[in-house]
């Protein structure tokens, strides 16, 4: 009776917590709502399970992830990674709750543990289908007749049926008759002034994530038993032979060190001003070379999975030739970096190009800690790459892009006089912000006035009341564009 009067309560908790979900992000643009919502989730969590959690530091590592992208939406207002966070923060929460409620002899980097997740993200959804069942079985049919319930079924399951074929012979019937047609048309225009449909639309909502939340929280409550995985293959069909990836290997470093060679060649002399401008010659290859660095990184990923060498002298062999892989295409990669950086300098710079500066830098870190891996083989790769990722992506949305691609894009304005206001107007808040300050050191641009006063025009329709959209970056803007005197 009291584990009854326990789950009884704790629905109504979640209950609670799917309204604060549909207040936090169905009511317009998601700022200050996100972080407040992650903070009443993990109150719940430490209400349901207490503070008995597995897997601490990569929990704790998850658990600050998690509060940096949602406080995202509070500081910074980057379009690219607001659509993207609303899919990955939801995933990272799901991922992270199964995993500190996961014993800690499981990896977390495994296939038990890719399996524990699929299983339990079915198993929340099979368990508020059970739900649903019992509520209409016990509480809703339970002082009704038998017969009277089995009629009220096929009613519903008339009306699922026959309100699609209604919507389409009325539309038949409207192309028919232009009369009937605006009758039928002023029928939504009443129901849409009583706000029915929207309220319809919140209750479901609310119930949807109520039992999305009770769910998963019963689901991961449960005792885990870690599944059993029988190998589906045998270990010496994967091997790769040494011999054969040895002389792929040479043949690659050769023809690398002579790119290599003629990159040093372009770095360091004057050949490249005599024959290509740095425009022409960044646009020409700097694709090709990430692509090709790529295919070295998966190259080598390869040769460590599942080449063994038989004898010691081809292990050390193949030990030279990946760190050799490794070095020529640390080179190529920098190659790329530098043509991007001369492609900015011709043309300025954007959100592609900045995320592909900070991706090269990333790999570059990746080529690192594989080299290491390539002399030591009981470090986890595997391991490395998702941490390193996770500090990666948290780190872009823990900087504001958009405000150092504006930076960036005014002080080449100082040394060029050339800048691009429509691809400033084109971005965010922080866009807007650049704009102003480039109207405040030269209010004669051309076109300029004309962008701000738009922007100016468009501050009435801002929702600056709703407190869920919230953000300091919109507010510090919306403020210098109110104070703002165009001439």
């Amino acid at each position: 009776m009291k584990d009854r009067q326990k789950s009884l309560l704790f629905l109504f908790i979640c209950l609670g917590l799917g309204v604060l979900a549909e207040i936090s992000f169905f009511h317009g643009i998601i700022g200050v709502s996100y972080p407040i919502f992650i903070a009443a989730f993990y109150a719940v969590l430490y209400y349901r399970f207490g503070f008995k959690f597995n897997h601490r530091r990569i929990g704790l590592l998850l658990m600050v992830v998690i509060w940096i992208l949602s406080a995202s939406y509070l500081f910074f207002d980057n379009e690219y990674f607001y659509m993207l966070n609303i899919l990955v923060i939801p995933v990272l929460v799901f991922i992270h709750i199964v995993l500190i409620t996961a014993p800690n002899h499981v990896d977390w980097i495994s296939v038990p543990f890719f399996h524990r997740v699929i299983q339990k993200f079915s198993q929340t959804f099979g368990y508020g289908k059970r739900l649903v069942k019992v509520f209409f079985k016990r509480v809703l049919f339970k002082q009704m007749k038998n017969e009277t319930a089995q009629t009220i079924k096929r009613i519903v399951m008339g009306l699922l049926i026959g309100g699609p074929l209604l919507f389409f012979i009325t539309f038949l019937l409207m192309l028919a008759d232009v009369n009937f047609g605006n009758m039928v048309m002023k029928v939504p225009e009443f129901i849409l002034k009583l706000n029915f449909f929207e309220g319809v639309f919140r209750f479901i909502a609310v119930l949807l994530l109520t039992l999305l939340f009770f769910g998963a929280f019963q689901i991961l409550y449960k005792r885990y038993v870690p599944p059993i995985v029988r190998p589906t293959f045998d270990k010496k069909e994967t091997q790769w032979d040494g011999i054969t990836l040895a002389t792929i290997l040479v043949l690659l470093n050769s023809i690398y060190l002579l790119f290599v060679a003629v990159q040093f060649k372009y770095f360091f002399g004057d050949t490249l001003q005599d024959n290509l401008t740095y425009a022409e010659y960044a646009r020409k290859g700097f694709f090709e070379l990430l692509l090709v660095t790529l295919i070295n990184w998966s190259i080598l990923l390869g040769c460590l999975k599942f080449v063994t060498a038989k004898k010691e002298t081809m292990g050390y062999f193949l030990k030279i030739l990946y760190s050799l892989l490794i070095v020529v295409s640390s080179i190529m990669l920098t190659s790329a970096y530098l043509r991007l950086s001369m492609y900015e300098t011709a043309y300025g710079f954007t959100l592609e190009r900045i995320l592909a500066h900070t991706f090269m830098l990333f790999l570059i870190v990746i080529f690192a800690y594989t080299f290491i891996r390539v002399w030591l083989e009981r470090i986890s790769l595997l391991h490395f790459y998702f941490i390193a990722g996770l500090i990666f992506y948290t780190g872009l949305n823990a900087i504001n892009l958009e405000e150092i691609i504006v930076e960036n894009n005014l002080e080449r304005y100082e040394e060029t006089g050339k800048i691009d206001i429509y691809y400033l107007n084109y971005l965010s808040y922080s866009g807007i912000d650049g704009l102003i300050t480039l109207y405040e050191d030269n209010p004669n641009y051309p076109e300029l006035k004309e962008i701000l006063q738009s922007r100016k025009e468009m501050i009435g329709d801002l929702e600056l009341d709703n407190w869920q959209s919230f953000n300091f970056k919109k507010q510090q803007v919306v403020e210098r564009l109110q104070e703002l005197e165009l001439n």
